[in-house]
């Protein structure tokens, strides 16, 4: 421990123990040395102890303070950008979130849909209850084992985020909060890997039945089956349902396609049905729901893609119009009114391909995409000029973006407004992150381009969450700001 030699005496003092406080000397009255009942013992009075404040002496403890500091990393770590150390691994900081839950399946699903359910809309109580279908990816060794899955998820708790006093008044509304998860699936086999499903429904004729819930399963194969879950969904709520073989076989069975595909959406606004397909060749079909539960797919495809058709999405407000997005780099808008089957409208919006879109159910003339090179934007369709030659498959403009992101590193592999904001939109990329966006950020001349000074963070971003090799996110429309995503990892 270090050690110091005591105050040299002058004129004025004499020499002192440690504890001592010093007296000037009075040359009249003398009095005796001041006593100090705290008066700490040293073996020897000629030197003062210095001890450090944990015990260990105060230039020993800095030496070390300073070489731990050294040592510990003062950039901002980003997943999806920074690359973590052999060793290490994330946790995620869960006083951010209201909700978080993992479930890991046998096998992947990399392709799931958020069933709409009666418990109502706007719900912020907690247990929450979620229905989803999703399509699993076995190993091609296995494929036997591919199924279509009907997912119940309850008992969905809120964080915990500590207690104070006046919560323990609460404690049995906690416990119900904090109930365990309880994960309820029903099985559908499929003869293939699935590529892409989404579901619909339609409301009964009778209101005392459940709506209808149909599925579509875009296959590896190239074939999309239609299914019937309504008896699936309805059994999770009624004990002692006993589910038949004839229930999970398909509606129908599609074979136009000659190549797989992962272009897949239903009209939200046909009651019967209406879906479109996409596959690799760029050929997209669509195939219209009959009375009697026949479904019969139009044969003469609409072509001009000149590489595959990466996503497909409808009008939300127009029956007949419909948007596609291509590995050429281009989307492309149509009506299917039209006899040639070409596209109206033909955009190039990226030299990459054009993985994903999205078309916004509040604010309908906008349009989302992601990309290839990790870049996602907005588009404003009142600017898209119509094609001009539909002889050559419609003529390209390239128009303005209103906003552009290149935040994620990798590929877009899923983006989705949010149901009720259309300022806010769910975008997950190759490089193992899902991230939330507010649009209605905006930034000033004088402002920053950047968040509390982390280079390259845009102040748009609301919020980032790591999860493995995710493909797929969607926002459940009755639970605000709920999002499920899917990934090799499972659900989250």
């Amino acid at each position: 421990m270090a050690k110091r030699p005591a105050d040299e005496p002058d004129g004025n003092h004499d020499p002192l123990k440690a504890g001592q406080r010093p007296v000037q000397k009075d040359n009249g009255d003398e009095a005796g040395p001041f006593e100090d009942e705290f008066e700490d013992d040293f073996e020897s009075e000629d030197e003062v102890l210095v001890a450090g404040v944990d015990g260990r002496p105060d230039e020993e403890r800095e030496v070390i303070e300073k070489r731990d500091a050294m040592q510990v990393d003062q950039k901002t770590f980003i997943p999806g950008r920074d690359q973590l150390a052999a060793g290490e691994s994330l946790s995620p900081d869960t006083s951010t979130y209201e909700m978080l839950h993992n479930l890991t399946t046998t096998w992947p699903c990399l392709s799931f849909d958020i069933i709409r359910d009666q418990l109502g809309d706007n719900r912020k109580a907690y247990p929450a209850t979620v229905y989803a279908v999703a399509g699993t990816q076995a190993d091609s060794r296995k494929a036997d084992q591919n199924e279509l899955m009907v997912i119940k998820l309850s008992g969905l708790s809120r964080m915990d985020k500590g207690k104070n006093e006046e919560d323990s008044d609460n404690d049995d509304e906690d416990e119900d909060e904090n109930a365990d998860p309880i994960l309820e699936t029903k099985s559908i086999p499929l003869p293939s890997t699935t590529n892409r499903i989404r579901a619909r429904q339609h409301p009964p004729q009778n209101s005392s039945n459940p709506p209808t819930t149909v599925t579509a399963t875009m296959l590896e194969s190239s074939n999309v089956l239609i299914h019937d879950v309504t008896p699936h969904v309805t059994s999770f709520d009624t004990p002692g349902t006993m589910i038949t073989p004839r229930q999970s076989n398909p509606l129908a069975t599609l074979k136009m396609h000659r190549s797989e595909g992962y272009a897949l959406d239903w009209s939200p606004l046909i009651p019967q049905g209406k879906l479109l397909t996409g596959d690799n060749d760029g050929k997209i079909f669509l195939t219209a729901g009959e009375e009697g539960g026949k479904w019969t797919p139009d044969n003469r495809p609409f072509t001009g893609h000149q590489s595959s058709v990466e996503d497909i999405q409808w009008s939300p407000n127009e029956r007949t119009v419909f948007a596609s997005a291509s590995s050429d780099g281009t989307v492309k808008v149509w009506d299917i009114r039209s006899k040639s089957h070409k596209p109206a409208i033909s955009v190039k919006i990226s030299d990459t391909d054009v993985n994903v879109i999205s078309w916004s159910h509040q604010t309908t003339h906008l349009l989302a995409s992601g990309a290839e090179d990790g870049q996602w934007a907005v588009w404003d369709l009142r600017h898209w000029k119509p094609s001009t030659d539909n002889n050559n498959n419609g003529s390209i403009s390239t128009p303005k973006a209103v906003a552009s992101f290149n935040f994620h590193k990798e590929q877009i592999t899923s983006i989705e407004w949010h149901p009720t904001d259309d300022s806010i939109m769910a975008v997950a990329a190759g490089d193992n992150t899902l991230t939330l966006w507010d649009l209605a950020v905006e930034l000033d001349d004088e402002e920053s381009k950047d968040t509390a000074g982390v280079q390259g963070v845009p102040p748009q971003l609301l919020f980032l969450h790591y999860m493995e090799t995710v493909k797929e996110c969607h926002w459940h429309p009755q639970i605000p700001g709920c999002v499920m995503a899917t990934g090799d990892g499972g659900f989250g």
